[in-house]
């Protein structure tokens, strides 16, 4: 197990200016991340240096988050792969071809649903209290989490289903197979491509492992709440089957997608088991296009901000300041993403 701090994490240590590592020439300065220092920590009980960076090493037993991580491959059994690299070429085989062209929706829709009844507890409903009189620009904490992830990825899912409970919005950034932005930013940054991997800029922590994620999560802002029974302890066992059922869509980057990000981020209102949102995330990671999650589960009191914004509750609905659209048809947003987001075939 590997997870990342920051040198700012109170726990460890003090408190230094923050510092910035250099942006990549993809990354146009409207979407520079802010990356700090990091804490490594894995293996066991002690701390270390090396390259200028504090190591401090931690038994741990959940071993399963390492996805695509080239280090991890260096030092374990060369013949050993991970599951999920095995079923991607398999997956991708199946996936129903070019992502652009016209779909059996009637089927997308049924493999999406099975999707979501396959981790039904988990990622539909916000742990908010209603009673509440929060308001609701203050849901968030000041700065926005930054989530590298992709959709594919079981244990990417779990955060995004911790997310959804917490009533948490952030910038996520897909790190599809064969990204060209998104995974050197992460590699530059924790020093390997592993997933998922967050940032909270708030507290200057960035770590791997999504267990370790969900429990600083619920720990820095789930105001006492426990995250739902079996959310940790179910990915091995359920945590796959969306994964499966969409044949490995949301994995692998679209041959045809833009070299360039757009100047802004997209906004997408969503919460992580809704088999239509799940669809246009899909899209978005082929596309590597980041974007803010506004997760409005059942109950959430961010509901306000997108009945203001689209007239109803329904999700997904999207908003591309590039463009000025608005639109809230997940069939819709599939065309209008591929359409504006796409290299002309030659």
């Amino acid at each position: 197990m590997s997870v990342t701090f920051s040198q700012t994490l109170v726990l460890y240590s003090s408190n230094p200016p923050h510092t910035c590592l250099p942006k990549p020439s993809l990354f146009p300065s409207t979407s520079t991340l802010q990356l700090s220092p990091t804490f490594y920590r894995n293996g066991s009980n002690s701390l270390s240096r090396r390259n200028n960076r504090f190591q401090f090493h931690a038994n741990s037993t959940d071993s399963d988050d390492e996805l695509g991580t080239r280090q991890a491959a260096a030092v374990s059994n060369p013949s050993s792969t991970s599951l999920l690299s095995f079923l991607c070429p398999l997956l991708k085989l199946f996936s129903g071809g070019d992502p652009s062209q016209e779909r059996n929706f009637t089927l997308e829709v049924a493999t999406s649903s099975l999707s979501t009844l396959a981790r039904f507890p988990w990622g539909s409903r916000s742990l908010s209290n209603n009673s509440d009189s929060q308001d609701v620009t203050t849901l968030d904490p000041p700065m926005h989490l930054q989530l590298f992830e992709f959709e594919a990825c079981p244990f990417c899912r779990r955060v995004r289903e911790a997310m959804t409970e917490l009533d948490l919005s952030a910038e996520v950034y897909p790190c599809p197979k064969g990204s060209i932005r998104h995974r050197e930013l992460v590699n530059r940054s924790g020093g390997k491509e592993q997933f998922p991997f967050l940032i909270d800029p708030n507290t200057g922590i960035s770590m791997y492992e999504s267990g370790e994620i969900v429990r600083y999560l619920f720990q820095q802002y789930g105001k006492g709440r426990k995250p739902s029974p079996g959310l940790l302890e179910s990915t091995l066992l359920t945590g796959w089957m969306p994964t499966i059922f969409r044949a490995g869509r949301g994995m692998t980057l679209w041959e045809r997608a833009n070299v360039e990000p757009p100047p802004e981020k997209m906004e997408l209102y969503s919460y992580e088991n809704n088999p239509y949102a799940r669809i246009v995330r899909e899209a978005l990671c082929e596309l590597e296009l980041p974007y803010i999650l506004q997760n409005v589960g059942e109950g959430s009191l961010r509901l306000k901000l997108l009945v203001d914004a689209s007239g109803s509750k329904e999700v997904p609905y999207l908003i591309d300041p590039n463009t000025g659209t608005h639109v809230g048809d997940y069939k819709k947003i599939l065309s209008y993403l591929f359409q504006t987001y796409s290299v002309a075939a030659v």
